[in-house]
């Protein structure tokens, strides 16, 4: 995408007008985003990967469709046979990480990548019947709803002080009041920013896709490169140990000594007075590991003049001085660090591009290529 072009997906904005105007401050209703989208999945296709223990998925059931009615909810793997019958109303079937298993799903995500890869979290879908939806709720996350089969009704609005029902197992509001009301066809497309509280009923069978940017917590990501850098940190032969030489007899064994405490406010200091490029380089790897319960297959493989492609479960991104694949880093510079940079960005190399790697690039992709992480194409 041409960041600074206007864009239907968008209506009418560019990416560039979008995150100025909208991403994370107010809502945007596009109609015909997509004109023609139809679901990355069929209904078939759906209740087979739900069934799967490798595929994140919630069958959520409104026993009723009265206001006060009751929710039930299963977490998968869900069989088909545990399935309402498709004529029954009120029910509701999520599929996480659709991305992470088809390859239709995975290039439904491309026409969002003006948003880096770094907060993209996943494409899901929701398939429902006639009534079917999750309740008034909010997320904390960004997130685009695609309507790619059937009729949805959207009500949105602002919620400052939200409560949730305390009687259910989901996270539903009791106190919605919404501002804007609209009916969603395929095609249309709803972005919400995080804590805009929502809606969607079916009107109908029918399917929405979700893709959404996670936006983690400070204590989140302070926890997570804190665990990395202590990785990172440690020496086995030369880590120093507490000592107490000086230590006297007490008659007071119960109270902390104050040099064991001075000793440990010591040990984190020195640990974040790291490098600061140490941070960057766990934050990298953080950012980059693939979901929960994803895995590769190591295969034997070729790659001489060949294109390549990277997997579609691949998370690889990069800073000024690293490059970033599944978790790990490699330091790049020079004419390898673009050729990486390229691979990121497009998500595929030319034959060309692999006759321009040098040797030492080579032989890391084939690497990452017998590991599973890319493919050639």
């Amino acid at each position: 995408m041409k960041i600074d072009q206007p864009t239907a997906l968008l209506g009418g904005l560019s990416a560039a007008q979008f995150m100025r105007r909208h991403w994370h401050k107010k809502p945007l209703l596009v109609r015909q985003a997509l004109p023609g989208a139809q679901s990355p999945a069929t209904r078939a296709e759906l209740f087979a990967l739900a069934a799967q223990d490798d595929v994140e998925s919630r069958l959520i059931v409104r026993e009723t469709l009265r206001p006060d009615s009751d929710w039930t909810l299963r977490r998968g793997p869900i069989p088909r046979r545990a399935l309402p019958k498709l004529d029954r109303p009120g029910w509701t079937l999520l599929v996480q990480g659709l991305d992470l298993h088809l390859e239709s799903a995975r290039a439904l995500l491309e026409p969002f990548r003006f948003v880096p890869d770094a907060r993209l979290d996943d494409l899901m879908i929701s398939y429902a019947t006639d009534g079917g939806g999750v309740g008034p709720h909010f997320d904390s996350y960004d997130v685009f709803l695609l309507q790619v089969h059937g009729k949805r009704r959207w009500r949105i609005g602002r919620l400052p002080n939200p409560e949730l029902r305390p009687d259910v197992p989901l996270k539903i509001l009791t106190n919605f009041e919404p501002e804007h009301e609209w009916v969603l066809e395929p095609g249309d497309m709803l972005y919400l920013p995080p804590g805009w509280a929502h809606d969607g009923i079916a009107e109908g069978e029918c399917m929405t896709c979700s893709v959404g940017f996670r936006s983690p917590s400070r204590t989140e990501l302070a926890r997570e490169v804190l665990v990395r850098l202590l990785e990172a940190a440690e020496t086995p032969d030369g880590d120093p140990i507490y000592r107490d030489p000086k230590q006297d007899a007490t008659t007071e064994p119960g109270r902390m000594p104050a040099h064991y405490q001075a000793f440990a406010a010591e040990a984190v200091a020195k640990l974040l007075q790291c490098d600061p490029h140490a941070v960057d380089k766990a934050l990298g790897e953080y950012l980059s590991e693939p979901k929960e319960g994803v895995w590769f297959s190591p295969i034997e493989v070729s790659l001489h003049g060949q294109g390549l492609r990277l997997d579609r479960r691949t998370r690889m991104m990069y800073d000024d001085r690293h490059i970033y694949v599944n978790g790990e880093s490699w330091r790049a510079a020079g004419a390898d660090a673009r050729l990486m940079k390229k691979l990121a960005d497009r998500r595929e190399l030319t034959p060309q591009d692999w006759q321009r790697a040098s040797p030492d690039a080579q032989e890391l992709l084939t690497q990452w290529a017998e590991d599973g992480w890319l493919h050639p194409v």
